[in-house]
């Protein structure tokens, strides 16, 4: 059983992305009996959907998730929904800037994350992880993917969904002015947990015992 676990390449003039290091620091380990196989896609609009359906058309996964870094936030977002618009506030790695366009012409106006994305909220929230859950993934290539993994496993039965990340210390050091940051190790440990919660059996709730009153 394989797990994909995709992070970009570095984008914005920067020479690190937190996504790909903790998916690469990921790559070959065992969660819950499920072997996780990192890709790293291009940040750019025209060829992340294509690497993304290599990706899953090669590895046949049971769980896919995406991560992308998200400068200036100070938690690991759970993304919730992927928007069908593409708005790049910021030139992708091939230099294109797309704006006001859908992600798919013929696909609905969004995806919601099929992720137990509470639980696994609450899990790192526990082990003392920031975590949090988001209601935007933006409208740069992050999005566009999520939509995109949304979209390709649509009726599939395989849980998948998208992971932002903050900046890297060595990242925020650099910015002007800082920007909050997580260190790798924590990155890692969150997303490593965060895969096993979401590859746990779901909780089932005992039913009320019979003639007792319910609301």
């Amino acid at each position: 059983m394989n797990i994909l676990l995709t992070g970009f390449e570095p984008f914005g003039g920067e020479a690190i992305n937190p996504s790909w290091e903790v998916a690469r620091a990921l790559h070959g380990q065992l969660i819950a009996g499920a072997l996780v196989q990192a890709r790293c896609l291009p940040t750019t609009f025209a060829d992340a959907p294509a690497a993304l359906a290599r990706a899953l058309h090669e590895l046949r996964p049971v769980m896919a998730i995406a991560l992308g870094q998200a400068s200036g936030r100070s938690e690991v977002s759970i993304e919730r929904v992927a928007v069908n618009l593409i708005d790049a506030r910021i030139a992708d790695n091939a230099g294109e800037r797309p704006q006001d366009v859908p992600v798919r012409a013929d696909a609905p106006a969004a995806y919601f994350s099929t992720l137990p994305i509470k639980p696994m909220r609450d899990a790192l929230r526990a082990a003392a992880l920031p975590a949090g859950l988001s209601l935007s993934a933006g409208a740069f290539v992050c999005n566009q993917l999520f939509f995109e993994l949304q979209h390709q496993l649509a009726g599939q039965g395989v849980p998948s969904g998208f992971i932002h990340l903050p900046a890297l210390p060595e990242q925020a050091a650099r910015a002007q002015p800082s920007v909050p940051s997580m260190g790798l190790a924590a990155q890692v440990d969150a997303i490593r947990l965060a895969l096993a919660v979401a590859l746990a059996p779901p909780t089932v709730q005992p039913a009320p015992d019979e003639g007792a009153p319910t609301s």
